[in-house]
Formats: structure tokens, C-alpha cells, sequence
């Protein structure tokens, strides 16, 4: 039992008589007694080989599935072994984030590397250090776009619902007004951007793929946005900018988009990883840190933060967010993926997943499954159902397949590497069953 506490009775003793107490009833006697509690209504402690055991009858009613086929901004990949067996490493296993950043060169070079492959992925100029999902990701971005005069944003409706509503709430805090725009066969309509675009619209965002997993046309709409003096911010699908152009390549302005794909686990959600990337002009408005590279007084190579002091110190006035931290270990997670696939193997990887979804509808096609959109599809695809999508997943469920998710219209499907031929024609012989 030593191991979790965290210090003993004698050194408890010991500390309050350096401070100049006797007991830690004396310590809060400045707190009112009434609110004062006299013991925690939790049981009683429990033994390791108790807490296993326990831990285990808890596990054992989740619901392990040998087949995935949903996505809707979370995805099952196949990850490397050497990302946990590197990143579970003592030196780098902390959720701490060193404060004397300099002095932990080894954390910082890590934020770096993590940097400067985004970046190559994005396409982009400047990434920070990360952020604590996509969905801030993308409201932190909305936040680079304002300008003293421009206080609204235009956000297709093609978006992840979730991202969707942290939007919203970070907006409502600030007060600034957001346009949802109405799509057109689930993709962003330009002559509803048109509409809504007036001399306080400081921005777009859009996803691409978007939640339906269509691909927008964002070359098009940056122009639209550039020409309106407006920025656009892309929220992005790290595999599929493996295969598709990258959003430097498109005029973008920002680029955000969900990590979780980048060797994290599903993990019941979280912790995942946004990741901000974004031109060199937009760099100061950029929430969180940034490591830069540099050299000390010797002429060596070294790292340093960059910017840091608009969110923690002395120029905290001037912040434009609150985030200053990062998901340091996702984000050095994420580094060892990239590294670990290279990029022949995330080219490799994304036409995987585009090869498998395209399959998955073709045979889904064959039962009756068609699809609802014509527009080219990366990895993810919105299909009707000849049958009761709640049905077809409980039966699948019981089979350990886990559906496409059920929408209001229809039935989301999503295939990665993992969903082989075999699986495929598994998924398609079982629904077959359901139907018939």
C-alpha cells in the first residue's frame, strides 16, 4: 500500500512543524467548521491484487468488436509497436509541463520534431505545440481570424456536430456571431457562402474531408474568402493529406484538424491531440506554445519557447486564448507515428483506407446500401438503408461488428486499413443475414 501514499504519517508531522502548526486540523482552522468534512464517504481501501480484480469484472462488461466500421471523427488504425514502446519510455512518460522549459532540451527538441512534421503534413508555415483536441483546435482558430472590425464567422453545416457545438460555446464567451451555412447534397454551398459574406465576416470554416466524407472544394472557396479580404480555416484529416493536396497547396490560411489518428488509441475519447498549423503572418495570433531552434553560447544547436509570455506571464492582457499548455505526450506520440510511417507509409497507409472504403460501398451497393451523395469520398461515405439502421447494429453487435453510425438520413460508414477485403465480405455476409 506505500506505493500510493504519497507521504507518511512522521513526514506529515514533520512538515506542519516547520510551518508552525501541530495537527492539519490546525492548519485549516481558518476554514468554518461547518464546512469542514470529517471523513470522505468513499470505501474503504482495497489491496493491489484487489483493485485488479475488481478492475477486471468492470472490463469484462465492455463490448470488444472484431471489426470496426465507423469513424465520425475517431478511427481505428493499426499502431506500431515501437510508438508505445517509445513513448512509454520513464524520461518521457510525464503529464507535467516543464515550466524551466529550457533546462528540458529533450522535451523540447520532442515539441519540435512534432512541429516541423505537421507542418510538412499541412503544408503550413508555424504549428504550436498542440492543444487538447480537433474541436478546440477549431474554435481557438475561428479566434486568429477576428479583426476589430470583423466579428462574425461563416461555418458550414457540413462540420463535425461536436466541433460544431465547442464552437458555439467558445463564441456565445466572446461574443461573436456565427452563420451556419446550409449545404447543398452534404457539401459546403458556395452561393450560401456568397450570401452570408459582408464586411464583418472575418472568416470560414470548413472540413475537409467533411462529416459526410466528402471532399470539399477548399482551393475555390479560399479564393472566394481572399477576394472578400476573409480567411479560411480548413479542418483537415491528417491521413488523407497523405494523398490528397495539403491545405498550403490550397491557400489556406489555418489548418486544424483531430491527431487521435496519429497512433493514439480510441480510448473511450481522449486524450487525443489538436494539432494548429498556420502562415508565417498569422504566427503571433497562434494560442499556446511554440518551440523554436536556436543555437546557446558555445554555437550548439538548442531549443527554446518562443511566445509563450502572451499566455502565462507578464503580457497575459494581450493573450488571445487561455490554452497554455499542450498534450505534450500525444503530441510526442504522434511525432514517433509520423516518423515511424515515413512518408512512403502514410501514402501507403491512405490508399489503403481509400481503397477499402471505395470496396466496402461498392458491396454495400450490391444489398440495396446506396449511397446518398455523388461527390468523391475519401475514407468515409453516407449510404440509405434497405433495413432499420438500430437493427442492423444491434445484429451486427452481436456478431462483435461494429456498424457505420446511424444519422437521421442514413447510415455513415468508414473503412481504414484494418477493414480488409475479408472483413469487408464478413461485414456483407452478416448484413445479408439481417435482411433476408
Amino acid at each position: 500500500m506505500g506505493r500510493y501514499i504519497p507521504e507518511t504519517l512522521s513526514e506529515q508531522e514533520a512538515m506542519l512543524r516547520e510551518i508552525g502548526y501541530t495537527s492539519i486540523d490546525d492548519l485549516y482552522s481558518m476554514v468554518p467548521e461547518q464546512v469542514r468534512l470529517k471523513e470522505l464517504n468513499i470505501p474503504e481501501g482495497k489491496s493491489e491484487m484487489e483493485v485488479l480484480e475488481q478492475m477486471k469484472e468492470i472490463a469484462d462488461h465492455n463490448t470488444v468488436f472484431r471489426s470496426v466500421f465507423r469513424g465520425a471523427g475517431v478511427y481505428a488504425h493499426h499502431i506500431p509497436a515501437i510508438v508505445k514502446t517509445i513513448t512509454s519510455k520513464e524520461e518521457f512518460l510525464t503529464a507535467y509541463t516543464p515550466y524551466q522549459a529550457e533546462i528540458s532540451q529533450g522535451v523540447l527538441q520532442s515539441i519540435f520534431e512534432y512541429q516541423t512534421q505537421i507542418c510538412e503534413l499541412t503544408g503550413l508555415d508555424v504549428s504550436n505545440a498542440s492543444v487538447y483536441d480537433g474541436a478546440v483546435a477549431a474554435a481557438e482558430a475561428i479566434f486568429m481570424t477576428l479583426e476589430r472590425n470583423k466579428d462574425e464567422i461563416l461555418v458550414s453545416d457540413t462540420i463535425d456536430p461536436e466541433t460544431l457545438a465547442v464552437i458555439k460555446t467558445y463564441c456565445e464567451s466572446r461574443s461573436v456571431k456565427v452563420k451556419l451555412l446550409k449545404n447543398r447534397n452534404h457539401l459546403t454551398d458556395p452561393d450560401e457562402v456568397r450570401k452570408n459574406l459582408n464586411e464583418r465576416t472575418a472568416g470560414l470554416y470548413l472540413e475537409n474531408p467533411n462529416y459526410y466524407g466528402l471532399i470539399e472544394d477548399v482551393e475555390s472557396f479560399a479564393k472566394l474568402m481572399h477576394e472578400n479580404k476573409a480567411r479560411i480555416i480548413e479542418g483537415c484529416d491528417p491521413v488523407s493529406l497523405a494523398l490528397y493536396r495539403s491545405p498550403g497547396e490550397m491557400d489556406v490560411d489555418i489548418a486544424v484538424g483531430e491527431g487521435q489518428q496519429l497512433g493514439m488509441p480510441m480510448g473511450f475519447g481522449g486524450p487525443y491531440l489538436g494539432f494548429m498549423t498556420c502562415r508565417k503572418e498569422l504566427m503571433r495570433r497562434l494560442p499556446g506554445r511554440i518551440v523554436g531552434e536556436t543555437t546557446d553560447h558555445d554555437g550548439r544547436r538548442a531549443f527554446v519557447l518562443t511566445l509563450q509570455a502572451r499566455e502565462q506571464h507578464i503580457r497575459r492582457e494581450k493573450a488571445s486564448s487561455n490554452i497554455c499548455s499542450n498534450e505534450a505526450l500525444c503530441a510526442m506520440t504522434a511525432s514517433v507515428y509520423l516518423a515511424a510511417m515515413g512518408p512512403q507509409g502514410m501514402n501507403d497507409l491512405a490508399l489503403s483506407c481509400y481503397s477499402n472504403a471505395h470496396y466496402l460501398a461498392e458491396k454495400l451497393a450490391e444489398l440495396g446500401f446506396r449511397r446518398m451523395d455523388d461527390g468523391e469520398f475519401f475514407n468515409e461515405f453516407l449510404t440509405a438503408a434497405p433495413v432499420d439502421p438500430k437493427l442492423l447494429e444491434e445484429r451486427l453487435t452481436e456478431k462483435k461488428i461494429l456498424s457505420g453510425l446511424p444519422l437521421e438520413d442514413g447510415i455513415l460508414w468508414c473503412a481504414t486499413e484494418l477493414n480488409t477485403k475479408e472483413k469487408i465480405d464478413e461485414l456483407i455476409a452478416e448484413i445479408r443475414e439481417v435482411i433476408e
